[in-house]
């Protein structure tokens, strides 16, 4: 039996076949849900539509976060094409501007922090508010952060952003525990994907990172999904508001 057999799953923040998006929806897929999938726009439409294809996906429409409509007519999608209901929202999208992210924190622009802000943390609000009214049965919103809450070499203002969403994720949980909707967060090691590109001396960080993690092992994105899966199924139904680190033990070294 699957675990997640006629559950429906949102994937919001797939790039390509390499992000951890992917390896999220591969391992959904596998579990037995039914996924729907977004994409940025056309120019990121091809990069994801392999994705979509390998998962079998019923729904696939651009969602640009700074385009509410766009972000309504994929959950009214959902509740016309999926049964009225998603089960599963998993949120993985952050943002920004070049400029403030290959700079120090103290010299981020307030605009460039303002924009980062509202497309990273403040997008998983508007979705989970959107979610909120079709979960009628009780679901689960996932989010993948990053060691938001310490400094890391190269992240820049990405850690703070990353610290606000960490931070929301509880008073989430707390909000909507009562309706049955858990909401948690994974914080996986560096895995080499579009998303890091952007992070300046990103191979010697990743490479550190490794050598200095307890298993010695590489995270993948199928780890990642396998961890989404499990924190998705019934079996975890009192288990929200927690951060799951999935790094090879690297979060207990000081």
């Amino acid at each position: 039996m699957k675990p997640l057999a006629n559950k429906i799953t949102l994937i919001v923040g797939v790039a390509n076949s390499h992000s951890i998006a992917a390896g999220c929806a591969q391992a959904f897929s596998d579990a037995g849900s039914v996924i729907a999938m977004t994409y940025m726009d056309e120019t990121a439409k091809p990069h994801v539509q392999p994705v979509a294809d390998a998962v079998g996906a019923g729904v696939l429409m651009p969602m640009d976060v700074d385009a509410n409509r766009q972000m309504d007519a994929v959950f009214k999608s959902i509740k016309k094409n999926c049964w009225g209901k998603p089960d599963v929202l998993v949120h993985y999208i952050a943002f920004c501007p070049t400029k403030n992210l290959q700079g120090r924190v103290v010299d981020c622009s307030q605009t460039g922090f303002s924009r980062t802000m509202d497309i990273s943390v403040h997008s998983l609000m508007r979705m989970a508010k959107l979610a909120e009214p079709l979960m009628t049965r009780g679901g689960t919103t996932l989010i993948i952060t990053y060691n938001g809450s310490n400094v890391v070499d190269n992240y820049n203002i990405i850690g703070p952003v990353k610290a606000a969403l960490e931070g929301t994720m509880p008073a989430l949980a707390f909000e909507l525990g009562p309706k049955g909707i858990r909401v948690n967060a994974i914080s996986p090691a560096l895995i080499e994907s579009r998303a890091a590109s952007g992070f300046a001396h990103f191979s010697d960080l990743i490479d550190s990172k490794r050598a200095r993690a307890p298993t010695k092992t590489v995270v993948t994105i199928k780890d990642v999904g396998n961890v989404a899966v499990m924190l998705s199924s019934d079996g975890m139904h009192s288990v929200t508001g927690d951060v799951t680190d999935v790094d090879g033990g690297l979060h207990v070294l000081a």
